[in-house]
């Protein structure tokens, strides 16, 4: 692990808990009510959703420098998401073992090798939420094994149409946003698959005038 600066030590004291309930739980999330002190020492009212899985990320990363999105509505903001696949694991579990197990499930595909890449905290303000980031490479194609719930479209786009489109906010799922980066990054310094990178980096044809 990396070692931290020292401009990132805690300044203040950490926030302390008097009293909590329970306002709400169901079998994915529970909503605690805390009085609080905040690290002023001022009395606080908090509440915070607690998630009992983890979530995970996956960026398929195809030889051609394509990746797989993921089309699906919605609920909380009513709205149609282009994605990378994800979902959840439970605590304690293996996060790779339930990443490949999204992936599969939404997409069908297998992939020969994974690597994490990033982790990530969901709006911390207001939720214990934390996650990781895979790249799955060398991938084959499988069925995919959808949740009852989920009707999913499939896309297979260039990583450059990708990454554009969410630099622009055409994309707006955070950690989607966040792998097209972190994948970006990792291909220009050199730490994935050469061919594989070149790929990613080409600029889209109508910007080569081919």
């Amino acid at each position: 692990m990396t070692r931290k600066p020292d401009w990132m030590n805690p300044l203040g004291r950490p926030w302390a808990i008097r009293t909590a309930r329970t306002a709400y739980a169901n079998p994915w999330i529970t909503v605690r009510e805390y009085q609080a002190t905040a690290p002023t020492g001022h009395a606080a009212l908090y509440g915070v959703v607690s998630f009992r899985n983890l979530a995970l990320a996956i960026l398929p990363l195809h030889g051609d420098g394509t990746v797989t999105l993921v089309g699906q509505h919605r609920f909380p903001l009513a709205d149609y998401s282009w994605e990378i696949p994800e979902g959840g694991g439970l605590i304690g579990e293996d996060p790779l073992v339930n990443a490949q197990r999204e992936l599969r499930e939404e997409t069908g595909l297998v992939a020969a090798d994974w690597r994490q890449v990033l982790r990530f905290q969901t709006s911390n303000s207001i939720t214990d939420e934390q996650g990781y980031g895979f790249i799955a490479l060398d991938l084959s194609q499988g069925k995919t094994d959808p949740d009852e719930t989920e009707v999913i479209k499939i896309a297979r786009v260039s990583f450059r149409e990708a990454l554009d489109l969410g630099l622009s906010g055409a994309l707006l799922d955070m950690p989607t946003v966040a792998m097209l980066l972190r994948a970006y990054h990792l291909a220009q310094e050199g730490l994935l698959p050469e061919g594989v990178a070149k790929a990613m980096l080409s600029p889209p044809a109508d910007a080569r005038g081919d």
